[in-house]
């Protein structure tokens, strides 16, 4: 009798790990060795997600990893595209059991527990987008979005992020990201970490944006102040 209910239970958290899904956004909370309060949050966009961590009170950057991922029953297999502490593991996978509720989840073998932020809604952007084109004086730039060269940005449902890599060079190059609302037309961020420069945490950036033909199209003036007009196409 003891072994049909454990049978029946096993099954029944197998069921519910498959039923879930991690797309949205997970946090969790740590203290460093000088006792600061890190934190850690996680994307997950249909097929691609990105782990960063970085001080809670001041936006220091620490560590970005990131690249494709697939689920199989409780067991999650990532292939990393960009590493901010070791280039060398740029085109390796790594597999790791996890145990999921729709509120947590937690890498089975380890201490890391996330908490749900979201669930990829309500954001009409979510999901991975490489930049594609820049609109210049009128004219459309394109970029070829094949090349190991990328500039990626992955949005939950409150949350993006943006990280520029090289997959052939294994150069990480840069990255950003914090919170975002969409609403009437308008766009916009508040940062809450910069590689590369710290004194733009804080800011809050305002873009009007259009969905054309699939593609994201945003204008507005960039965390220096420079004009831009970009194009996204969602990453396939």
């Amino acid at each position: 009798m003891k072994k049909i209910i454990l049978l029946i239970v096993c099954t029944a958290l197998s069921i519910g790990v498959r039923a879930q899904s991690p797309v949205g956004a997970w946090e969790s909370k740590s203290i460093s060795e000088s006792g600061d309060t890190l934190r850690s949050v996680v994307i997950f966009a249909d097929g691609y997600q990105v782990l960063t961590i970085y001080n809670a009170s001041n936006g220091k950057f620490i560590h970005a990893n990131g690249g494709t991922w697939k689920l199989n029953g409780d067991v999650v297999t990532e292939k990393r595209e960009f590493h901010t502490d070791n280039a060398a593991l740029v085109g390796t996978e790594v597999s790791f059991k996890i145990a999921m509720t729709h509120d947590s989840l937690t890498i089975v073998g380890s201490k890391r527990k996330f908490r749900r932020i979201d669930d990829g809604k309500p954001g009409v952007l979510q999901g991975a987008w490489l930049m594609s084109g820049r609109i210049m004086d009128g004219k459309v730039q394109k970029r070829d979005t094949s090349v190991a060269r990328k500039t990626m940005k992955i949005l939950s449902g409150t949350r993006f992020q943006w990280i520029a890599y090289d997959t052939d060079t294994k150069q990480f190059l840069g990255t950003g990201g914090g919170t975002y609302t969409t609403q009437n037309g308008e766009y916009a961020e508040r940062i809450e970490f910069f590689s590369k420069d710290e004194t733009r945490v804080g800011l809050r950036l305002k873009f009007n944006y259009a969905l054309k033909a699939g593609d994201w199209e945003h204008s507005g003036l960039s965390s220096k102040g420079d004009p831009i007009h970009e194009i996204w196409s969602i990453r396939k």
